[in-house]
């Protein structure tokens, strides 16, 4: 049968949804990948089909509009960032709807809810694919809240339903437009599509593990957390000899990285401050540049490493502790590394890994980006060295290491494929 999955957002978001096309096409299915242009070589590196959805990611990543939505550090500012990204969405619905055509299933990231549509038009099966936890719980709130103050049950209830509202707010105008010019009217039953997909036929599946978030109880038995969706890169990559060179000449370093994160014009200042803190702990590090959070400076100590990129399935485990911005995915790759995290959150539901890292006791306090100093880095450095964070650390990672969540996914939607057709 012929899946299509509809992935949104930088490479860090695409990839673990190429990791789910992995494992379905490994049970007999044909899998299409709809996303950005700028993604083809990477989907067709790994023989799936590429169905290019028009514009650049890096421009619309790096516009003003998207900048607030990615920065913000509060529920409003999300809303607010949100709203101004619709001129932006409109456009890609023609793509994705089209990129529809002739499937047999539809897996669909939440930023693309008109997967759900589509299929209820093509009358084919839906599947909302998370790369976090978003079905509502009694037992947690969601992740834009959950660094704030807790209110009880009911109250994290009600924060889920609002982060649903929020991600469908900023597709719904433009899907509903889009279906208007096609068909002269708005789709059926036109709502909130995700508090739909808790059926055989319409599940949900998760990206994230249980020993992380466990499986709430209150949640539909057709919504599942998987486990991660890892992509291993490494197979074909190779670490240069001043990189190999580095990591031989003494104990292993610590990694410090904020991905696409950062303000280009506090780079050197962030820079300088992560070698300071490292210094002050004692310890080696490899020091990522990313997009713009940090930057090359004119002399670098033999203790430090510059780094542009290296996968994080061969880089973290050889690493001591990793610093990095809190990303779903980032955070996702360090914990199954079995080593401590220092999380630097800036927006959105970086606070909220920030969080769930130190209360599973396997990384430090977060720290802010807006609190970062080099005395608190540095206090977090030893932190995080005691043997007991270590220890859990390392036993966190064994544990995540063996949920398989892709394999895992890909059955339940083999599953649902085949008693919608015995259907």
């Amino acid at each position: 049968m012929v899946i299509t999955i509809l992935a949104a957002g930088t490479r860090g978001d695409v990839q673990p949804y190429i990791a789910l096309g992995i494992e379905l096409k490994k049970t007999g299915h044909n899998v299409r990948i709809a996303t950005f242009k700028n993604f083809e070589n990477f989907v067709k590196g790994y023989n799936l089909e590429f169905y290019p959805i028009r514009g650049d990611v890096s421009r619309v990543a790096l516009s003003e509009s998207t900048r607030d939505a990615r920065q913000a550090d509060n529920p409003l500012k999300l809303v607010l960032g949100f709203n101004r990204l619709k001129s932006y969405v409109f456009d890609l619905q023609e793509d994705f709807f089209d990129a529809c055509t002739g499937s047999d299933a539809i897996v669909y990231h939440p930023g693309v809810p008109i997967g759900y549509f589509a299929a209820q038009y093509l009358k084919i099966p839906s599947i909302l694919a998370t790369p976090f936890p978003m079905t509502p719980t009694m037992d947690y709130p969601a992740l834009m809240f959950y660094d704030t103050v807790r209110l009880g049950r009911g109250y994290n209830f009600v924060t889920h339903k609002i982060l649903e509202q929020v991600m469908w707010l900023s597709s719904s105008s433009a899907v509903k437009e889009f279906w208007k010019k096609k068909f002269g009217h708005g789709p059926e039953d036109f709502a909130c599509p995700f508090g739909k997909q808790n059926t055989r036929i319409n599940p949900t599946v998760i990206s994230c593990s249980n020993y992380v978030f466990p499986r709430p109880n209150d949640w539909s038995e057709y919504v599942y957390n998987t486990g991660y969706w890892f992509l291993d890169e490494e197979v074909d990559w190779n670490p240069s000899s001043d990189l190999l060179d580095f990591m031989q000449r003494g104990t292993p370093p610590i990694y410090v990285g904020f991905g696409s994160l950062g303000e280009s014009s506090q780079a050197v200042q962030t820079t300088e401050l992560v070698i300071e803190a490292l210094k002050r702990s004692g310890q080696r590090g490899i020091l990522a540049t990313g997009w713009s959070g940090m930057s090359k400076v004119d002399s670098i100590p033999e203790e430090f490493f510059i780094l542009e990129s290296a996968p994080h399935s061969w880089l973290f485990p050889r690493m001591a502790a990793v610093v990095h911005h809190g990303g779903a995915g980032t955070t996702a790759a360090g914990l199954r590394a079995g080593i401590p995290s220092i999380i630097i959150p800036h927006s959105n539901d970086q606070f909220a890994w920030g969080r769930r890292v130190f209360e599973l006791g396997v990384g430090s306090r977060p720290i802010p980006r807006r609190k970062l100093m080099a005395e608190k880095l540095a206090e977090a450095i030893k932190f995080v060295s005691a043997k007991e964070i270590k220890d859990a650390a390392k036993d966190l990672g064994l544990k995540i290491q063996s949920e398989n969540g892709a394999e895992t996914a890909a059955k339940i939607i083999g599953n649902c494929l085949e008693h919608k057709a015995a259907g």
